[in-house]
């Protein structure tokens, strides 16, 4: 492997083309920076070094930790399983909302991160039993290159890679980036342009073209969360047309989450997600024909709990973050009714699964 010092230093970029005098064009996403020799993108982490991209981030993570899938979410990847978790710094958004703001806002790398290869990411994935790594906190998005070396690394040692992500990210980049992916969360704002445009600097449309790119491979085992802010993107008929939209371009098997907000980075002063939004959002949601609604950050067993599509019978209890219960045989198929429940199981998994808690790597 090659030193690592050098890697994240010099390690050069992949998805952008040269401009006039020096200058380049990043074709990573769909803000498309144009920088200058020595300057940064908006993400911070893909600079113009010498008329060339580099990605700064390369080797170095703001730490890792130990968690069960479900804290993703991902709630029919293994249930019941650890993943190990770890991002850098840095966003190609710019929500105001922005739950891990100390990250992908950072600008200090030597403070906020510490120098760990691909191979050892992978060694340590085996050491703690992680079922998974995920790449997570800020959106492997930007730092892809990182990211697929990782994967790569831990598919030689079967173990599965996930991605947490806000999904705007252009279509070439993402047919490698989900060649090396075996399972996504993807978070959907909203439904509504004009939020995206005025909460987070960005657009939907490139977010729900990844959508169908991904409905259309199904290697990628895909959820989506929504994080339901009050007043700003709860109202019940953007919450219906969202559940639609994924009804009819995902699939109804398509798990969606309702996330609760809590106040952070600009939006100090909006309250909290009351549990009868995520409630009600969950019920529209059902009612639009998805099978798999599910209500997250305020504990509540029975919008947690996966039930059968077919007979309503819980197939997998959930407590918070605890598998408590799965009731899913070999086959993946409901043990009541014998209808197909989506996703990939472990059915050994039980209760014992990880709380969250930081390690060593």
């Amino acid at each position: 492997m090659p030193n690592i010092i050098y890697i994240i230093h010099m390690y050069k970029a992949r998805y952008w083309k040269s401009l006039d005098q020096g200058e380049i064009l990043c074709l990573l996403c769909p803000r498309a920076c144009r920088l200058g020799v020595g300057e940064k993108g908006h993400c911070y982490v893909r600079e113009n070094k010498g008329s060339e991209m580099i990605l700064n981030s390369y080797g170095k993570s703001t730490g890792f930790a130990l968690d069960p899938v479900e804290k993703k979410p991902l709630y029919h990847f293994f249930p019941g399983t650890s993943v190990m978790s770890f991002g850098t710094i840095g966003c190609n958004l710019a929500c105001l909302f922005c739950q891990n703001w100390e990250m992908t806002t950072s600008k200090n790398m030597a403070l906020m991160t510490q120098n760990v290869s691909p191979l050892q990411i992978a060694e340590a994935a085996l050491k703690y039993d992680a079922r998974s790594v995920a790449f997570t906190y800020n959106d492997p998005i930007i730092f892809m290159e990182y990211a697929i070396d990782v994967a790569i690394e831990c598919h030689a040692r079967q173990i599965k890679t996930i991605a947490v992500t806000n999904g705007y990210m252009n279509l070439k980049p993402a047919r490698e980036f989900y060649s090396h992916i075996d399972a996504v969360n993807v978070d959907l704002k909203s439904f509504s342009d004009d939020f995206y445009r005025k909460y987070t600097d960005s657009s939907i449309k490139p977010v729900l073209k990844l959508l169908e790119y991904l409905s259309q491979h199904k290697e990628v085992w895909v959820e989506i969360t929504t994080l339901l802010i009050p007043g700003y993107n709860d109202d019940s008929r953007e919450i219906r047309m969202l559940a639609k939209w994924i009804y009819e371009n995902m699939g109804p098997d398509t798990p969606l989450h309702f996330s609760a907000f809590h106040p952070d980075y600009k939006f100090q002063d909006v309250p909290p997600t009351p549990l009868e939004t995520l409630v009600r959002a969950r019920q529209i949601a059902l009612a639009e024909g998805l099978h798999y609604v599910y209500t997250g950050n305020i504990v509540n067993s029975q919008t947690e709990s996966t039930q059968c599509p077919n007979c309503q019978n819980i197939v997998i209890e959930r407590r918070g973050f605890s598998v408590v219960k799965v009731l899913i045989d070999h086959d993946g198929s409901c043990l009541v009714c014998k209808h197909p429940i989506a996703g990939h199981y472990e059915i050994s998994a039980t209760s014992d699964n990880p709380r969250p808690r930081h390690i060593q790597v």
